[in-house]
């Protein structure tokens, strides 16, 4: 039975990583799921529920400071006497594949400010829940980023994505230095592969068993 103490909010929530990471948690907690469309969060919502744990579901779009501050008043709303115990990050946005020399200073533009001016929003929204909650939480209170291979290593054609993960990286090794001394924890999980999705069914058919990566492994 999940406690109503604390809660776990997770940006990003469709049927890969997200959902995993929404079912795992609501053992323990409510989970409040953000996503741009209701359909991306709405079956996870009723499993949640089925089992007997807490689902809240909020449409936001995380890289609008305006839709995500509405959507935290939501969830003030809803949870109001709860405390943030964790926060995951698992939006999958700005992700181009364009040679260099055919690459517009917007689409840069538009690629790595999506990736990074969302994690801001988010980062800015829930790092004070989770100071908050230090002082009350039995476990440090965590910020959760899911970083890609892009994370670490540029491939030819990714210019702009890879730059985008490149400062999501960077400012998680920030706010880990700036906030871990005051207690809260933040990590930057990078997952080095393909997560096997209804997406990515038609990608590394290799016949290799275990060419990618299960969404309850990564949770």
């Amino acid at each position: 039975m999940a406690t109503s103490s604390f809660y776990t909010i997770i940006a990003g929530v469709g049927p890969g990583t997200g959902r995993a990471a929404a079912l795992r948690f609501s053992k323990t907690y409510p989970v409040v799921m953000l996503a741009r469309r209701p359909e991306s969060y709405e079956d996870t919502v009723q499993d949640i529920q089925r089992a007997g744990g807490r689902a809240i579901g909020i449409v936001a779009d995380v890289s609008d400071d305006e839709s995500l501050s509405r959507a935290f008043e939501t969830v003030g709303e809803a949870l109001p006497k709860s405390k943030l115990a964790a926060a995951v990050y698992n939006v999958n946005s700005g992700f181009m594949m364009k040679p260099f020399l055919e690459l517009q200073i917007d689409e840069f533009q538009n690629s790595f400010g999506k990736t990074g001016d969302a994690f801001f929003n988010f980062a800015q929204k829930t790092l004070p829940l989770l100071r908050e909650a230090v002082k009350d939480s039995p476990h440090p209170p965590t910020l959760i980023t899911t970083g890609a291979t892009a994370s670490v290593k540029a491939s030819a054609g990714f210019a702009a994505f890879a730059a985008g993960r490149f400062a999501m990286r960077a400012l998680n090794q920030s706010l880990a230095r700036e906030f871990g001394p005051q207690g809260v924890h933040v990590a930057h999980v990078v997952v080095d592969g393909l997560i096997d999705t209804p997406a990515s069914k038609a990608w590394g058919k290799t016949g290799v068993p275990d060419t990618k990566i299960q969404p309850d492994a990564v949770s």
